[in-house]
């Protein structure tokens, strides 16, 4: 039964998300529900530069606007008029509604200045003084859910429906060919990628090349990602040179492609693996939406908000009392939620998951 909603004659919306990687890619629900509930609407998307490629092909969005961070770091004049010309593009495109999933100063001067008829947000009360008067439509902003969950709820709040909560990535024909000229075909392949830009959310270096020369003596085909970024990279070729210390007729099961890819590449290759395994990252997300099997270790953020949202999944963490919410916001010395996990425990773990899932 199609629920009663308040909003009449919307025909453009606008989706603002101005965060990371992988917080873009779990809006896509929210992106069928406001397609399922408002069919002819045209639907854009606001997201950061370096995040627009979580929704590129995806045949729910309409339109993707860019927000290019090269702003914040010009001039104040600069910064002033670029600014003020994005925003009157912004207005002259025209919005009805506006859904502001980001909760940051700068989402809600463009909502409001969007002049949108419905402004969506949640109740806050961080940033300047009155901000949450900006908006038509506030949603008590409920902790301990997921965030696909509460992305969507912003809509179920206001009386419109969803039935459809999956994920979705569109990945080129071309860029599986490129990946399957690397790997392979899919048979034994495990995609691990031990980084994330916050580093104390990684596992260590120690622990990580165990499971990996494991998952290789098992018969496995070991295909190693990391971000471009320097220092991922440096800690994801740490972790490789100790495993290729510890293989030696095996090495070659090993497949370095650690700040190699482009996102849809990387995607790709999970795509093509029969295991995803890492660290709450983005690409652990990206798996997700791809469907393949993940296990993921979490150590100072929560599972409850960010696990993987697919079907085949396992989570490993400890339940420590500093950890949830993080204490030292990532700053402590031993990172003991994390590095309290052993690799012999993951790798059993690990071990009846591909049981169960084969």
């Amino acid at each position: 039964m199609t629920m009663i909603h308040p909003f009449k004659d919307v025909k453009k919306i606008l989706v603002i998300k101005l965060r990371h990687i992988g917080d873009v890619l779990l809006t896509v629900p929210l992106f069928r529900a406001l397609k399922e509930n408002f069919p002819n609407s045209h639907i854009s998307a606001l997201v950061n530069s370096g995040t627009e490629e979580m929704l590129t092909g995806n045949p729910l969005i309409d339109e993707i606007i860019v927000f290019d961070r090269v702003i914040e770091k010009m001039s104040t004049m600069q910064k002033y008029i670029e600014e003020l010309t994005f925003l009157r593009s912004i207005r002259q495109k025209n919005f009805d509604m506006t859904v502001d999933l980001t909760n940051g100063d700068r989402a809600a001067i463009i909502s409001f200045l969007s002049r949108a008829r419905y402004r969506l947000a949640y109740t806050t009360y961080k940033g300047f003084a009155f901000k949450r008067y900006l908006y038509t439509h506030l949603a008590q902003n409920y902790p301990h859910m997921h965030m696909v969950k509460h992305n969507l709820d912003i809509l179920g709040q206001n009386g419109l429906s969803c039935q459809n909560t999956s994920l979705f990535l569109d990945i080129s024909d071309l860029d599986r060919d490129f990946i399957r000229g690397i790997i392979g075909i899919k048979q034994n392949i495990v995609h691990v990628h031990p980084t994330a830009s916050l580093l104390h959310k990684c596992w260590k270096d120690e622990y990580m090349a165990d499971v990996i020369s494991w998952l290789v003596r098992q018969g496995k085909k070991v295909v190693v990602t990391s971000s471009p970024d320097k220092k991922e990279t440096d800690k994801a070729k740490r972790i490789l040179s100790l495993v290729f210390s510890r293989l030696t007729h095996d090495a070659s099961q090993v497949i370095d492609l650690c700040g190699k890819t482009t996102i849809k590449q990387l995607a790709a290759i999970s795509e093509a693996s029969d295991l995803f395994f890492g660290i709450d990252s983005a690409p652990m997300h990206i798996a997700s939406a791809v469907g393949t099997p993940v296990v993921a270790i979490f150590g100072p953020s929560s599972e409850t908000l960010w696990e993987p949202w697919c079907e085949k999944k396992l989570v490993i963490s400890k339940n420590l009392p500093c950890r949830l919410p993080c204490k030292n916001k990532g700053n402590c010395q031993t990172h003991e939620c994390i590095n309290s996990i052993m690799p012999g425990e993951v790798i059993t773990k690990i071990e009846g998951f591909m049981r169960g899932i084969n």
